[in-house]
């Protein structure tokens, strides 16, 4: 069941992405409020993506992150904190270091880093795009 969770979270994260390219936004001015509200959307949709994806593989046994010290091993809300934790710190900065990808989990944290960083270059770009076709 968790595995099916897992599937449908991916599907969500993609069609998220692919969301960046093909969603028109709305450009009448430079910087808009919309422009910002759809940026905070996409990253909000990527932290909660990428921490259920670090949460169900870490309940599941998957050694995907090394839980924070202060944290119980055992408690699902622990586990749901230090994963929305690391998603959080990988998506918006360099980390620091107390929640830390293991094994498969530095691979998906790559993933949510380049993801970070990306976002706002699209939203820049494509709105001098659509800018410059008024």
């Amino acid at each position: 069941m968790d595995y099916a969770f897992l599937g449908v979270v991916t599907a969500v994260l993609l069609g998220s992405i692919t969301s960046l390219w093909t969603v028109r936004v709305q450009a009448r001015r430079r910087l808009s409020l919309d422009n910002l509200w759809v940026l905070v959307q996409w990253y909000l949709t990527m932290m909660l993506g990428f921490a259920m994806i670090y949460m169900i593989l870490q309940a599941n046994g998957h050694a995907v992150f090394i839980p924070s010290s202060h944290s119980e091993a055992e408690n699902r809300l622990s586990l749901l904190e230090d994963s929305l934790y690391l998603s959080g710190m990988t998506l918006l900065s360099v980390g620091y270091g107390d929640v830390t990808p293991i094994g498969i989990g530095r691979w998906i944290a790559i993933a949510e880093a380049l993801l970070g960083y990306i976002m706002p270059a699209v939203i820049v770009t494509r709105t001098v795009f659509d800018w410059d076709h008024r």
